[in-house]
């Protein structure tokens, strides 16, 4: 079985991350979402929010599931039989940050592959952070984002329909 993972905060979910999971399912037959704990990074959703928001988007997926990690992502690999790193590209600027944590990780565990695939048109300019900014104005972001996550946006932010 060809099994892989797919790293990230997830602060919150987005339409551009939906799009390179289910690519991602096209050529791997399991994938792990394996959602950041850092510590030492602000986040507007806890760790058990975002792993809640994915399982929901993700419960028609049976081949997906969803992980928690903190540390070395290579550690993480290795514990938990993965040799695949799935990496979303959204434009050119990402790939010199990308390319170098490749080396990094290769360096770590040379068996580690990464493989970059690139964002949709429609969605190559979708981030997190811009999620979150839109949202903490009231602006629409219901055709970025998982209904779910919109909801829980709106929540956060005090914003109704």
């Amino acid at each position: 079985m060809r099994k892989a993972v797919y790293p990230g905060s997830f602060d919150p979910l987005t339409n551009g991350h939906l799009d390179i999971i289910d690519r991602a399912l096209e050529i791997v037959d399991h994938l792990v979402i394996a959602v950041l704990h850092n510590s030492a990074k602000k986040s507007l959703l806890t760790i058990e929010q975002r792993i809640d928001l994915i399982s929901e988007v993700m419960k028609k997926r049976s081949n997906v599931s969803i992980k928690m990690f903190s540390g070395l992502l290579v550690d993480f690999c290795r514990g938990n039989d993965i040799k695949i790193v799935i990496r979303g590209l959204r434009a050119v600027s990402d790939f010199d940050y990308e390319h170098a944590v490749f080396l990094m990780n290769r360096n770590l565990f040379s068996k580690l592959e990464t493989v970059f695939l690139m964002s949709s048109g429609e969605h190559s300019f979708i981030s997190s952070t811009m999620i979150k900014e839109v949202a903490s104005y009231g602006g629409h972001i219901a055709d970025r984002v998982p209904d779910v996550v919109n909801s829980k946006l709106k929540e956060i932010y005090g914003k109704k329909d």
